[in-house]
């Protein structure tokens, strides 16, 4: 397929009826103030839709600086299932019973809108809640413990210090309850492929390793909670106590429950298929559209996805020729590639004090697009930033890197994955800071956290894939524009990381559709032929689309809608096109689905 012929799929995709996604036409334009009665009293009813969501999960409560129940997990039974599934099917049925598009404000019908969106999504995950899978090298609950203990579970108090440690002797039920869903899931014919089954052990043992289960240093918990501890002004003797309650907690209950599921899981991967796509799953196809529409917020299918990527990369590829006479490069583009791999200049050092360089040259990055951004925003951060290496018990599964919200007060952060420094090459630096922390996601993050007057689950709702990827993948590229990137090798690693996403639409839907079966070995030999990225980062991050369907197509079909509807909005507008004017639209009404996005910027254009 030509690049124009797919450039003219993707847009009739993108541009979809709201119906035709379940979310009714006709959403909101620019963030208004003008409240009817019926605005504030749909405003209403929703906060207590938030309110009762929180109050079923603790975690969700302490990622918002709550304490309520900080002594206590998220419920994962299946009566907490079938709760949940009622609970949306009855938000939705009284939100279309009670309240009316005609009488609402503008906001007030798009919050309508995208709660309505939001209720029919809970209620098609949860038909599909037994094909995912519970414990994976990327984002699996033997990993969310310990980096919700660590990363979200703050000790400002003893009674905070209590609750960490009845946090800790609830962990043998809360992998009790994950393991029976796997163990229903399996019953059902969904078990995650082999190699997951490897990561999520060594996961499992790094935790275990350390005191108090054996000899050594301090566990990774036991080291934060009595990292936090000591920060506490408090009795000596009281702290004492608390950190041998913590050690026996670990030791009692955290110890053999990892053990157990060490066992179970080491079980599940003697009868663990080789075969990695999705499509093997019972029903696998319809899986795998659920998980592409709701993370596109199109109606793209895998072919069309697929084809629209092999056209992305056959043009970035062309650009990152025009490239190669600046450098002074006389070989082709996989010449090119292999000498990116190769040539030490390209990496820090495999040291602490290599290390700690790529975090400080990281901090300079953001400090410099900090001084820059009312170049071409009128908003800032209203939250500080951190920089952190990702913790050592989960460095070997985790990605290059990743962006972390918080909610309560504290710095989000941008962690950077150090274990191997050879997968992390300097010249993709900017690109990737720019993605992750400003004007990427910690601004889009802490934009919407602002919007006060818009409804809590607005404000903090992550789940429209496509528009926040999208976002910080825009970024990537507007960077440019705002003068950055002035080192050719930093701009080629821009064009690299822009292939690297449209490379995901070929390799996700390669592995996951049943049209073309990829092995996880296919992925990975594509990857090392199109791309200058390292063997590491290109194994783990072909197993982090294994093992999350559809998530990774989002960047590049949210990116192309963004800057389509700009360069669109710029030709009607002419000299009255202001990009600040256009960004503030764009992220002035939180996370939404595209369509909203191409109809909060066509009603901005009709007003301009």
């Amino acid at each position: 397929m030509s690049l124009s012929s797919s450039r003219r799929r993707f847009l009739l995709a993108s541009g979809a009826t709201l119906a035709s996604l379940g979310v009714p036409a006709g959403a909101a334009r620019a963030v208004d103030n003008d409240l009817t009665p019926a605005t504030t009293r749909l405003n209403g009813w929703l906060e207590t839709r938030f309110q009762a969501w929180l109050a079923a999960s603790p975690m969700q409560q302490s990622a918002l600086g709550l304490k309520t129940s900080a002594d206590k997990w998220d419920d994962l039974g299946a009566a907490r299932f079938a709760a949940d599934r009622a609970r949306a099917e009855k938000d939705l049925f009284d939100l279309r019973d009670a309240f009316g598009a005609d009488t609402l404000s503008a906001e007030g019908r798009l919050s309508y809108q995208l709660y309505e969106y939001e209720s029919e999504k809970r209620i098609a995950d949860d038909g599909w809640r037994f094909h995912d899978y519970p414990v994976n090298q990327q984002s699996g609950w033997q990993q969310q413990i310990a980096t919700f203990l660590i990363n979200t579970h703050r000790i400002d108090t003893i009674e905070d210090a209590q609750a960490y440690v009845a946090r800790l002797n609830g962990v043998g039920v809360l992998l009790d309850q994950i393991m029976a869903n796997m163990r229903e899931a399996e019953a059902r014919g969904v078990l995650a492929p082999r190699f997951v089954h490897g990561h999520v052990v060594r996961d499992c043992r790094n935790l275990l390793t350390g005191a108090p289960f054996g000899a050594g240093g301090d566990s990774p918990l036991y080291a934060d909670f009595t990292g936090k501890l000591d920060g506490l002004r408090a009795d000596r003797v009281l702290k004492q106590a608390l950190r041998a309650d913590a050690a026996q907690a670990l030791g009692d209950v955290v110890g053999p429950a990892y053990r157990k599921l060490i066992g179970f899981v080491e079980g599940q991967m003697a009868r663990a298929a080789a075969d990695d796509g999705v499509w093997r799953l019972p029903d696998g196809e319809g899986y795998y559209a659920h998980q592409l529409k709701y993370a596109t917020t199109t109606t793209m299918t895998a072919g069309e996805i697929h084809a629209f990527g092999l056209a992305e990369v056959s043009r970035i590829h062309d650009e990152m020729r025009a490239l190669l006479g600046k450098v002074d490069f006389t070989g082709d583009l996989p010449a090119f590639f292999s000498f990116l791999k190769t040539d030490p200049r390209f990496r820090y050092p495999q040291t602490v004090e290599g290390k700690a360089a790529y975090l400080t040259r990281t901090r300079d990055i953001i400090a410099a697009m900090d001084a820059k951004l009312p170049d071409a925003f009128s908003r800032k951060p209203t939250g500080a930033l951190a920089v952190q290496a990702v913790p050592a018990f989960r460095e070997q599964s985790a990605t290059a890197a990743f962006y972390q919200a918080t909610y309560d007060g504290r710095p989000g952060v941008y962690f950077v994955n150090t274990y191997d420094m050879a997968a992390q090459p300097i010249f993709e630096m900017e690109a990737i800071a720019y993605h992750e922390a400003i004007p990427g996601h910690h601004l889009q993050v802490s934009t919407a956290r602002a919007l006060s007057a818009l409804p809590r689950f607005r404000r903090f709702s992550g789940s429209f894939t496509a528009y926040s990827e999208g976002w910080g993948l825009y970024c990537e590229r507007l960077a440019k524009e705002m003068g950055f990137y002035q080192d050719p090798y930093a701009d080629f690693g821009r064009l690299s990381s822009e292939l690297w996403r449209a490379c995901r639409l070929v390799v996700d839907t390669g592995i996951h559709a049943a049209e073309t079966k990829w092995s996880r070995e296919k992925a990975i030999a594509y990857l090392q032929e199109t791309t200058p990225n390292s063997g590491r980062d290109i194994v783990n991050s072909v197993e982090r689309y294994i093992v999350n369907p559809g998530q990774a197509v989002a960047y590049t079909v949210g990116m192309t809608r963004i800057i389509d509807l700009r360069a669109s909005a710029k030709a009607r507008l002419g000299e009255k096109f202001d990009l600040r004017d256009f960004h503030d639209v764009v992220l002035g009404h939180g996370t939404v689905p595209l369509t909203v996005l191409a109809e909060n910027v066509e009603a901005w254009v009709r007003s301009t």
